[in-house]
């Protein structure tokens, strides 16, 4: 069976002197029905989290890794914070929203979250020992930045394996919260390159001491977006659709590692949601069995991830890189907000939420756009996406979309150009239905990286077809937060917390 699913104690040696660790540190670890259902720890944690800085390894902002922290990312919000994208921005009648990940503590990103449904469940079955293992995060920025965030808060040595050519600003943070400078291993190419991380995590992995945390292959990451993103959005939908009058109609997600995936199985069990994923055109590997090199970072392609539920994957599409690199311009720049707010009927005032969105998230966007299209959806259907990470993660983008597509120049005109191209503009070319056949194909793709490549048994690679799979491993929430449960009580941390069912009856 799959690596990182444990449901009981495995080395109890291991596990002896994690206790012993956390004992001595202090820290209690929130269980999964906590970050699914924050409002059930709110009473208790919200006024000690308002003076506790989300962006330093402080033990509480394990308790803001979740979807609900509000603006100031200080406090708990009832609702998730979303934007609800106008018309005259999408040019389309359907409601498009977008839930923002910029909220999450240490690295203002969702990925944090699932770097904590990987880690923790080995720490509470004692297959991570933090008196000897390192944990090795491979990933094209976030996700391996939240592993070192989590790490480092639990007293664990993270280690970062990431393309070289991925955002300065990543690199910059991973250089103030790595333990040693050794700790960011850089590995060729960039975006698309994510056989080489492989790689590399297959020669660190030789040594005993490393334990590899791949959110292409833990379900840890499909089973805590399944359950905390999933809920998360149902939750913004919610809000959003007060009157009762509006119907989910989509949730469009990057494939990435397919974990962010998993909250449309939640939707589309819960809401009857379609599921839409979304790559880069200039690696289609889902559409057209394709590759190439972009730049929409933190979406990282070229294979099929174990971790996709690709049988209930209902649409795909992709985006060129030149939309999220324009809009990116286009949404971040003084003329291109000039121009939305003086040229588009964009509410005034409005535009300086688009820094809640980065590359990716852009191009999230954009896909959405595209589904709406093709879809032909009304003004009483709504599209929830996310948007993993925010503009902020992406400055030193912005001189070099200049330099690439506007020759350094980027006024008036380029932003109207933007803005008709990649918004009003954009159609459903490379865009995908799925019948049976295509996700057959979808599917069999992945036999060469994940069996040929990468060791796992062709008993264990088809048993992904079957979607009692699936359901199956939403079970491991409750197994994990009753270890957890356990876990906390032998290190002297336990206190009084809901129950998962408890938890989902309050929300």
């Amino acid at each position: 069976m799959f690596r990182g699913l444990p449901s009981d104690i495995v080395d109890q040696s291991a596990y002896r002197r994690t206790v012993e660790r956390f004992r001595n540190s202090g820290i209690r670890l929130p269980r999964i029905a906590e970050l699914a259902y924050p409002l059930a720890i709110k009473k208790r944690y919200d006024a000690p989290l308002r003076g506790i800085d989300p962006d330093t390894a402080d033990p509480l902002n394990l308790f803001r890794v979740h979807w609900h922290n509000d603006a100031t990312r200080r406090g708990i919000s009832d609702v998730p914070g979303y934007l609800i994208l106008p018309s005259e921005l999408t040019g389309v009648a359907a409601k498009i929203v977008v839930a923002l990940g910029n909220r999450f503590p240490m690295i203002e990103a969702h990925k944090v979250l699932a770097a904590y449904g990987c880690l923790v469940p080995r720490l509470v079955s004692g297959t991570f020992d933090p008196t000897r293992h390192r944990a090795i995060w491979p990933s094209t920025g976030n996700y391996c930045r939240g592993g070192v965030a989590i790490s480092r808060i639990l007293g664990c040595r993270g280690v970062a394996v990431l393309p070289e050519g991925m955002s300065q600003e990543r690199f910059d943070w991973l250089q103030r919260w790595v333990t040693e400078p050794a700790d960011i291993i850089r590995t060729p190419g960039s975006e698309s390159n994510v056989k080489e991380i492989y790689d590399a995590c297959n020669t660190l992995e030789k040594d005993n001491a490393n334990i590899i945390l791949n959110q292409f292959n833990e379900f840890g990451n499909y089973i805590i977006h399944r359950t905390v993103t999933g809920a998360a959005l149902e939750r913004v939908f919610a809000s959003v659709n007060s009157d009762g009058d509006l119907r989910a109609a989509a949730f469009v997600c990057a494939s990435g590692s397919a974990g962010t995936l998993a909250a449309g199985d939640y939707l589309k069990s819960r809401l009857g949601t379609r599921i839409c994923a979304v790559e880069a055109l200039e690696c289609p590997t889902l559409l057209y069995n394709g590759f190439g090199e972009h730049n929409i970072q933190g979406i990282g392609d070229k294979h099929v991830p174990l971790i996709h539920n690709v049988f209930n994957t209902d649409f795909v599409t992709a985006v060129p890189e030149a939309a999220s690199d324009t809009l990116n311009l286009l949404f971040n720049s003084p003329a291109g907000r000039e121009f939305l707010t003086a040229r588009t009927g964009v509410p005034e005032g409005w535009v300086g939420a688009l820094e809640n969105l980065g590359l990716s998230s852009i191009a999230n966007v954009v896909a959405a756009i595209k589904l709406s299209k093709y879809l032909k959806l009304g003004n009483r259907d709504l599209v929830l996406t996310v948007a993993t990470d925010g503009a902020a993660m992406y400055g030193t983008e912005l001189a070099k979309s200049r330099d690439r597509y506007f020759a350094g120049q980027f006024g008036e005109l380029e932003a109207a150009e933007t803005y008709g191209r990649y918004l009003l503009g954009a159609v459903t070319d490379h865009f995908v239905e799925t019948d049976r056949r295509i996700k057959e194909r979808i599917f069999n793709l992945g036999y060469y990286t994940w069996v040929e490549q990468q060791g796992v048994s062709v008993d264990d690679f088809n048993r992904r077809r079957d979607p009692g799979f699936w359901e199956g491993l939403t079970a491991y929430a409750e197994i994990w937060d009753q270890m957890i449960d356990e876990f906390n009580r032998s290190s002297g941390a336990a206190v009084e917390a809901p129950g998962f069912g408890a938890g989902n009856k309050d929300a």
